[in-house]
C-alpha cells in the first residue's frame, strides 16, 4: 500500500468483539481515529511526489531521511496507521485458541514458560507505559521472542523486529466502556486475540526486513 493511502476496512463486523470491546469504541476507534490518520498522513506527503510510490513500512523505516518538515507527520500518522492496522488484523470475535505445539507456541513456551506468563508481561508493559502507546509482542530473525513498549504512535520498525500481536493503551481504544481502568480493558483485549493470526504473523520473522519494503 502506498500513496494515496486508504482506511484498511475492518476484518468483521464492529460489534462482534462484544462484551470485551464494544462497538462504539470500534466505529469511533476505526471510523474516525484511524480515518483521520489516514488523512492526515496523505496530506503530509500530497505535495512530496518523491514519496508516492514508497510503501508504509518504507517510509516509517527511513523516516530520518524524509524531509525534516514532514518527518513528524509520517512518524505520528503513519505510524497510527501501521500500529492499527496490525491491532485490528489480530483481534476476533470469541478470540481464538493458540496451537499447542505450534511454532508460535513453543518460541512462547521457551522465552515466557507459558502463554499466561505472556500474558502477564504484556499486562505489565501496557500498564507502565505511561500516557498513551503500545504494548508489543515481536520476534527477531531467529526467532526469539520479546515484550517490548512504544510511546504515542511510535513503531518498532526501525529495529526490524516482526510484530506479532500490539495491545493498544491509547484511551481512545477503551475509554467509553472502561473509563480509567485500563487493567480491565486488557484482561478483556485478551479474550479476542486471535492466535491464528499471531501464528501468521511469527511465521514472517525470517524473512522480515523493513530495509527492503
Amino acid at each position: 500500500m502506498n500513496y494515496p493511502f486508504s482506511l484498511t476496512p475492518l476484518p468483521y463486523a464492529p460489534e462482534s468483539l462484544e462484551p470485551s470491546i464494544d462497538k462504539e469504541t470500534m466505529n469511533i476507534h476505526h471510523g474516525k481515529h484511524v480515518q483521520t490518520y489516514v488523512d492526515n498522513l496523505n496530506n503530509a506527503l500530497k505535495d512530496h511526489a518523491d514519496y508516492h510510490s514508497w510503501s508504509l513500512e518504507k517510509l516509517l523505516y527511513n523516516l530520518k531521511s524524509l524531509p525534516e518538515a514532514i518527518q513528524p507527520a509520517i512518524r505520528n500518522n503513519g505510524g497510527g496507521v501501521f500500529n492499527h492496522d496490525l491491532f485490528f488484523s489480530i483481534l476476533t470475535k470469541g478470540g481464538s485458541a493458540l496451537k499447542a505445539g505450534s511454532p508460535l507456541s513453543a518460541a512462547i513456551e521457551k522465552k515466557f514458560g507459558s502463554l499466561e506468563n505472556l500474558q502477564a508481561e504484556l499486562k505489565q508493559a501496557g500498564l507502565t507505559q505511561f500516557g498513551s502507546g503500545w504494548a508489543w509482542l515481536v520476534s527477531d530473525k531467529d526467532g526469539n521472542l520479546s515484550v517490548a513498549k512504544t510511546p504515542n504512535q511510535d513503531t518498532l520498525i526501525e529495529q526490524n523486529l516482526t510484530p506479532i500481536i500490539n495491545l493498544d493503551v491509547w484511551e481512545h481504544a477503551y475509554y467509553l466502556l472502561r473509563q480509567n481502568r485500563r487493567p480491565e480493558y486488557i484482561d478483556n483485549f485478551f479474550n479476542v486475540v486471535n492466535w491464528e493470526a499471531a501464528e501468521a504473523n511469527y511465521a514472517k520473522h525470517k524473512e522480515t526486513d523493513y530495509s527492503k519494503a
